[in-house]
């Protein structure tokens, strides 16, 4: 009979905007896996763990090397029926520890219908007709752009005389007028960007009402990557700038625009590696300026509506769990923090799950009176209908990926 509950190892991503050595979270975690001679290079950068089954970056059994879908789909009845039935022998989403020096590229990703015609038309390039929501939770003090700022905030920052050549002859500024205006962002020439820039900076901060963060911000990502790069205007005029502290989160919809900036998150999304770029990347990496106006959609429309409430769970029997809960049925996350000498414990749960130890350490009782110890980046896959009884000694924080 397959173990319900299985330590894994995971695989990390080495991009430009994670952070360097030990300063990353996702490397920490990563280097801590038993039995796995993870050493981190401190001349490396480290951007992404990944937990789960996605091809690209897969995850092992500790114990057997054995791929983590291959185990799956020799034991479909581990991630229950209702899974089976709407997914397969699969996992429907992808955690991840992501660890941000600087900004990730401006994206957005595919809805299905979208992600259909795309994988179709270039499969190695749209891996997957799968979309791609996501949430991030902070770990970390997080920077982010996400979504669309109000529309009347942006007019009012159209008003600027520097910016006034990318507005369209409109009576009515409305989704349409902005899609044209994020097109005529991203299409004008890199000299004009970096000359557009300058003159914003120019200005005096009143001219920019509450937003006087903006000539700041366009010199710190003109640093980043370049400044003639024409997501530094989209990202600072037209979008929602985000500050969240530690257990803080967003929820990033299908389609809505985004780029975090810096910090450390756990990651989870639809089981999707789909992604259309198109600024904070060289050239050669953009997407066109065409698709990615084809694929914008307008939600959120101001910072309020991108965050993501975390609420008590009652899979915490003893009231130490909460949950991040996005309105989609791919997943939900949970996060149990336990201070010295407390316990919880997480009832059965009716589908697959991913969990990772971000903090502390302690130990965790399985069925067939089992006890595994927990520390620091351990990673374990847990299948359908296993209550797990959480202690430490010392306190410890726990996050949970699962759908049901």
């Amino acid at each position: 009979m397959a173990d319900a509950v299985v330590q894994l190892y995971c695989g990390v991503k080495n991009d430009g905007w994670g952070k360097k050595g030990k300063d990353s979270m996702a490397a920490q975690l990563w280097s801590k896996t038993p039995g796995k001679d993870n050493k981190i290079d401190e001349s490396q950068h480290y951007s992404e763990m990944w937990m789960g089954t996605y091809p690209s970056n897969p995850s092992h059994l500790v114990s057997t090397g054995e791929p983590l879908a291959d185990y799956i789909k020799k034991n479909p009845q581990l991630v229950g029926k209702a899974i089976l039935d709407r997914h397969g022998a699969e996992i429907p989403f992808l955690p991840k520890i992501l660890s941000i020096s600087k900004a990730l590229p401006l994206q957005i990703h595919p809805d299905l219908k979208l992600a259909e015609k795309l994988h179709k038309q270039d499969p190695k390039k749209f891996g997957d007709t799968n979309h791609k929501p996501e949430i991030a939770v902070a770990l970390s003090n997080f920077e982010l752009f996400a979504g669309w700022k109000p529309l009347q905030d942006i007019q009012a920052l159209l008003k600027l005389k520097p910016l006034e050549q990318f507005v369209p002859q409109t009576s009515n500024f409305d989704d349409e007028t902005l899609r044209q205006v994020c097109i005529n962002l991203l299409s004008t020439a890199p000299d004009n960007v970096e000359r557009t820039i300058k003159e914003l900076q120019s200005l005096p901060e009143s001219q920019f009402g509450t937003e006087t963060h903006i000539p700041g911000l366009l010199d710190r990502l003109s640093k980043q990557y370049s400044a003639s790069d024409n997501g530094n205007l989209v990202a600072t005029l037209l979008m929602n700038y985000l500050t969240l502290g530690p257990g803080d989160s967003v929820y990033v919809p299908a389609d809505s625009i985004h780029a975090y900036l810096s910090g450390d998150i756990v990651e989870c999304m639809a089981r999707s590696d789909n992604v259309i770029n198109t600024g904070f990347c060289p050239v050669a990496e953009r997407d066109s300026v065409e698709l990615f106006g084809r694929a914008l959609t307008f939600v959120p429309h101001d910072a309020q509506s991108a965050l993501l409430p975390r609420k008590k769970s009652d899979k915490g029997l003893q009231g130490r769990t909460e949950v991040y809960a996005p309105p989609i049925s791919e997943f939900s996350v949970l996060v149990t923090t336990l201070g010295a000498g407390q316990t919880e414990t997480h009832q059965a749960i009716l589908g697959p799950s991913l969990m990772v130890v971000t903090k502390g350490c302690g130990s965790m009782k399985i069925p067939g009176d089992q006890t595994v110890e927990l520390k620091e980046g351990f990673v374990f896959f847990v299948g359908q209908g296993v209550a797990l009884d959480l202690k430490t000694e010392k306190g410890m924080a726990v996050y949970r990926a699962y759908a049901e």
